[in-house]
């Protein structure tokens, strides 16, 4: 079973199943497991059962992402996904927050994350979006291949090559969209930011998946319209990339979008509830 959204066209899909050695894995076991989490995350992970996936990130008091993780439900508590970069830095911030939680947390070596483009024996599907496949924490074979390219296209930001950790608030990655925040639940770290944004209406930028008519610029790269910046590349793989790219300055550009002189279009994912000014 799976928390999350739907797909829009699963033709989508293509990329080879295997192991993605960017994810590691941790655990947080104990009878106080959910109600701990549940206190610190942005989605309320509380009722995952055995085997159900949910996604859900934890934020700085300013509201911005430390960590972005996939959970999944599993006896007493939790596996949780994350980028392999940021497993220590996560336990460590954990660990501040647990005080006298009966939880314990750990680092699991023996786990690895795999993807799949269809199902597969103990995988569930990821809760982002259906639009890119299926997940598996065990001991899968191999190494994924194409995997960048199909998240890239689908829309979907990665933790280290495109979240980084305090830079982006959920609004801008999207979690909003693909089920990583409730905004019924009680509080949590960061809560007051995130509902503001949304009550308010705050939310202006957004990460999206574009098309380069060329060459990738670097990450980083502004993207303008004239003389407005309206973006910055992200990640990118063949013409394909994200991009942070201002809703506002957008539907303003009146001339075409260039990064470093290449052109961009802007898409819009299926997922998205959002306008997204001249997207294709």
């Amino acid at each position: 079973m799976w928390i999350g959204n739907e797909a829009t066209d699963m033709r989508d899909i293509d990329f080879r199943a295997g192991r993605l050695p960017g994810r590691s894995i941790l655990s947080v076991q104990g009878p106080e497991a959910g109600h701990f989490l549940n206190n610190l995350l942005t989605s309320d992970i509380d009722h995952l059962a055995e085997g159900q996936a949910g996604y859900a990130a934890l934020l700085t008091p300013q509201g911005k992402i430390l960590f972005d993780m996939i959970l999944l439900g599993q006896g007493d508590g939790y596996l949780i996904d994350c980028a392999a970069s940021q497993r220590a830095d996560l336990m460590k911030r954990l660990a501040m927050y647990k005080l006298r939680a009966k939880v314990e947390i750990a680092a699991r070596d023996d786990l690895a994350v795999g993807v799949s483009p269809v199902e597969v024996p103990a995988s569930y599907r990821d809760p982002r979006s259906a639009a890119i496949g299926w997940r598996t924490i065990g001991t899968p074979q191999g190494e994924a291949e194409g995997y960048d390219a199909a998240r890239i296209a689908a829309g979907l930001a990665d933790s280290e090559a495109d979240l980084g950790s305090g830079e982006f608030f959920p609004h801008e990655a999207n979690l909003d969209q693909l089920g990583g925040v409730n905004f019924r639940k009680g509080c949590y770290v960061g809560q007051e930011v995130v509902s503001r944004m949304e009550h308010r209406g705050l939310a202006r930028s957004r990460i999206l998946p574009v098309v380069l008519a060329g060459a990738a610029p670097p990450k980083g790269t502004d993207i303008r319209s004239g003389e407005k910046q309206v973006g910055t590349l992200l990640s990118s793989s063949g013409p394909n990339a994200l991009a942070l790219i201002r809703l506002d300055r957008l539907a303003e550009a009146t001339a075409p979008l260039l990064a470093d002189g290449v052109t961009v279009k802007v898409q819009k994912p299926g997922w998205a509830k959002y306008d997204v000014p001249g997207a294709a």
